[in-house]
């Protein structure tokens, strides 16, 4: 699958102005994205952690995916999100051994990667996410 690092951990928040005082006053990180993802109905937030990010995830409509996981399941890490050179073959090869996609077919995210997710019913109950950045 050619995965080369995390490229970020997504967690649910209710509230993104909520969280930033945590994440840069208590951890000492700086915010340096916000931006909206229309067709996902989510509103995020992004921290780097050396190679890392954090992605914070606030819903902007009751319908969305990440309102509906607080609803059931409270605010924290919603998914977990691996950095490919190629999403399409990730999700190929994710395929051919069986694993239950989300996505047939990469679609943009925020940031401008292109992504993909695996159902966490074939993961071990971890919501995976492919990431290819669209310039690699």
């Amino acid at each position: 699958m050619d995965i080369t690092h995390i490229e970020h951990i997504g967690i649910a928040v209710r509230n993104i102005e909520e969280q930033l005082p945590y994440y840069e006053d208590v951890l000492g990180l700086k915010c340096y994205n916000i931006e909206t993802v229309e067709d996902q109905k989510v509103k995020t937030a992004f921290f780097k952690v050396g190679q890392t990010k954090i992605e914070l995830l606030e819903p902007t409509s009751e319908d969305s995916t990440i309102a509906k996981f607080i609803e059931r399941r409270g605010e924290g890490v919603h998914h977990i999100a691996y950095a490919t050179k190629s999403v399409k073959a990730a999700l190929k090869k994710a395929d051919e051994k069986g694993l239950r996609l989300i996505d047939k077919e990469p679609r943009k995210g925020a940031e401008g990667l292109n992504i993909a997710f695996l159902h966490p019913k074939s993961t071990g109950s971890v919501l995976t996410e492919f990431c290819e950045h669209p310039e690699e």
